[in-house]
């Protein structure tokens, strides 16, 4: 029985995506970014001075939180406070890697940028809608610190976006809603630059197994979802020009 899609969208659609900037005041930058029904607050802020382990090196770092607010989903979530989720650590730390891959820390300097990511309510995607905006938002903050004398250049050297993907009555479906997410066979994030080269791929059969066949046609509907949030993130940045 073929799987259809609770919103109508083709197997290769994204959810409509959408950003919008400069959505705090005091933030260097900060996006509230719509994919869907998932809503995701991301900000960044810069922060003298680089964890011990880079102090004198010149290089800079940037790091991630990610929180999910209560009233994100329709059962309320308990707040974290000091003892996290191994599911929080976990994407905290991907979004992290995700976004350092995107800059030269050289060119930034000995200085830190915080990336937080604030999920205000969650259909899936959580993840990966937070790496796409946090893009935006990152890019927002770098232009910031080149407007105010702090940057010389830009220390961006790639563009960055995720999605996710999965397998469904054993056909491939991109962008997965929450329904199709706890239905899905297998489920895949996938991290891509702008050259389309993989930043990270976390996936698993849920139950079962899958092809090398299956996982080829995951990726190229990965890489064309990629190359539309990608263009969607470029408009956005547009539009403040």
């Amino acid at each position: 029985m073929a799987w259809t899609r609770p919103d109508g969208r083709k197997a290769d659609q994204v959810r409509p995506i959408r950003f919008e900037r400069k959505f705090t005041r005091f933030a260097a930058g900060s996006v509230l970014a719509h994919c869907g029904d998932t809503q995701v607050l991301c900000t960044v802020t810069v922060q003298p001075g680089v964890p011990k382990f880079l102090e004198g090196t010149g290089q800079g770092w940037l790091t991630a939180e990610y929180r999910m607010l209560p009233s994100a989903t329709p059962q309320r979530q308990p707040r974290e406070f000091m003892k996290l989720s191994g599911r929080t650590q976990e994407i905290q730390r991907l979004i992290g890697r995700s976004l350092r891959a995107a800059l030269d820390l050289k060119v930034l300097g000995e200085r830190t940028l915080m990336v937080d990511a604030d999920v205000l309510q969650a259909d899936a995607g959580t993840r990966t809608i937070s790496i796409t905006g946090g893009f935006v938002a990152l890019s927002d903050a770098i232009q910031t610190l080149v407007e105010q004398g702090e940057l010389e250049r830009s220390p961006i050297r790639h563009q960055v976006a995720a999605i996710s993907v999965g397998l469904l009555e054993q056909e491939a479906f991109l962008d997965l809603n929450y329904l199709e997410d706890v239905a899905a066979d297998v489920d895949f994030n996938v991290v891509l630059n702008d050259q389309l080269n993989l930043i990270e791929l976390q996936g698993t059969a849920e139950e079962g197994s899958y092809t090398r066949a299956q996982l080829n046609e995951m990726l190229d509907l990965a890489e064309k979802g990629i190359q539309a949030l990608m263009e969607a993130q470029r408009q956005a940045l547009r539009l403040g020009e």
